[in-house]
């Protein structure tokens, strides 16, 4: 099941004059009718969400890991030829960069498209995340090799104050390709796909599509009301949708590192919502009717997708070939 880093990619659907009924309390075991038929799966926890149709059609974590390294491969074998032998395999790239600020502080927040699941999750942090955690992350994301410089930087990005013979920047005498030996890595691990912008963009722009559809379903609706009910219930705000919830400034309001306060109403909110979301299978109904526009889409629009596919595999080839006999290259 492919996750999505950022804010909650749900809709907030108009709510007025979605009629439902709960059914089962949300104290009970067992969800509403509408949310326990057959093809919708019950959901407490992201392990127990299945895949969709659209997660076929798109590059894996580990794929895009191996996509990076083979970029940065080629990338570094283009730079040792115009003679900088001891470039990285993972360059800092903004080492030679000047800062937009002095100083700046940053939180990448996990939410999968369905709401919040994680229980200890909302319990400790609520809407926001583990400060500590938040400020690790810019260190584990951090390229490995060490700082380019300034003239590398200008043979990486083919600009800067290089000489030029024939409108082709030259560093030690040898040309530079075009855009520079970074575009060069993509131009090389892309060279055989037939469309690059419908590789990237296609799916995407359709998940979007179906994204928007599915939020205005009356099933998801219903469970949206459903929802906001047992929230309220709980004694907390009505919110429209599980995003609204997490989307409320009064969380953010005041800091400057994109995290929550932790009050104790946030804390409330966010357990209300996951034990609500857990109850009511709300997450569960949103994957049916997902897999559902996804499947339809794939069917109107077969040709398309296989196209993607088939330059995805060109892709992997490449990388495949990239990587195969590498393994004697070190990183620094």
């Amino acid at each position: 099941m492919k996750v999505r880093w950022g804010l909650l990619a749900l809709t907030s659907a108009v709510l007025a004059g979605c009629g439902s009924g709960l059914g089962a309390g949300p104290d009970d075991s067992s969800p509403p009718g509408y949310a326990r038929k057959p093809g919708v799966p019950r959901v407490k926890s992201a392990g127990d969400l299945p895949e969709l149709p659209l997660d076929r059609y798109e590059f894996s974590d580990a794929e895009q890991k191996r996509l990076r390294k083979a970029q940065n491969r080629v990338q570094q074998k283009c730079m040792r030829t115009l003679g900088f032998d001891d470039f990285p395999l993972d360059p800092d790239i903004w080492g030679s960069r000047p800062r937009m600020a002095n100083s700046f502080t940053w939180t990448l927040v996990y939410v999968s498209p369905y709401g919040m699941l994680d229980l200890d999750q909302a319990r400790r942090w609520g809407y926001g995340s583990d400060p500590d955690r938040a400020r690790s992350l810019p260190a584990e994301l951090r390229p490995k090799g060490r700082k380019v410089t300034p003239r590398e930087d200008e043979a990486l990005n083919g600009s800067g104050s290089g000489s030029r013979e024939g409108g082709r920047m030259t560093v030690h005498g040898r040309k530079v390709p075009k855009g520079g030996c970074s575009a060069e890595a993509t131009r090389r691990v892309t060279a055989t796909v037939d469309d690059e912008t419908r590789l990237w963009g296609y799916v995407p722009q359709r998940a979007g599509k179906i994204d928007k559809a599915v939020a205005k379903d009356a099933r998801v609706r219903r469970a949206f009301a459903d929802w906001s009910r047992c929230v309220e219930d709980k004694g907390f705000k009505r919110y429209a949708s599980p995003a609204q919830a997490f989307r409320d400034k009064a969380w953010r309001k005041g800091r400057e590192d994109g995290n929550t306060h932790r009050t104790k109403k946030e804390l409330g909110t966010a357990v209300a919502d996951v034990e609500c979301n857990r109850d009511l299978n709300v997450t569960g109904v949103w994957w049916a009717v997902s897999n559902e526009k996804q499947r339809a889409d794939l069917r109107r629009n077969k040709s398309r997708y296989e196209a993607v596919r088939r330059d995805q595999d060109r892709v992997r080839a490449a990388i495949r070939e990239t990587l195969g006999g590498a393994g004697a290259d070190v990183q620094r």
